[in-house]
């Protein structure tokens, strides 16, 4: 088992993500848990729900490996073209 020296330590929007996932973008379903941020696995755009609304909002032209910052309780199918995204929380 790993030490975690940081085991006791409070968690907040900084402090690096310690719940990762995989995203599977849908118009329906909401993720399992809010992001602090998503990695981009392949390029494309992203649309996104933010955690405290309910349009959602289309991040275009993302490169691949970059991190977009958001907290957002939804990846929606329809305006996303990127792939291979990862939830951080």
């Amino acid at each position: 088992m790993s030490i975690d020296a940081f085991r006791d330590a409070v968690e907040s929007l900084t402090s690096p993500s310690s719940n990762y996932f995989a995203i599977t973008p849908s118009d329906n379903v909401e993720l399992p848990t809010a992001t602090k941020a998503i990695y981009v696995g392949q390029a494309g755009d992203v649309s996104v729900v933010p955690l405290r609304g309910s349009a959602a909002v289309v991040f275009r032209n993302l490169q691949a490996g970059s991190i977009l910052d958001v907290r957002t309780q939804m990846v929606k199918a329809f305006g996303t073209t990127a792939a291979n995204l990862v939830g951080l929380a």
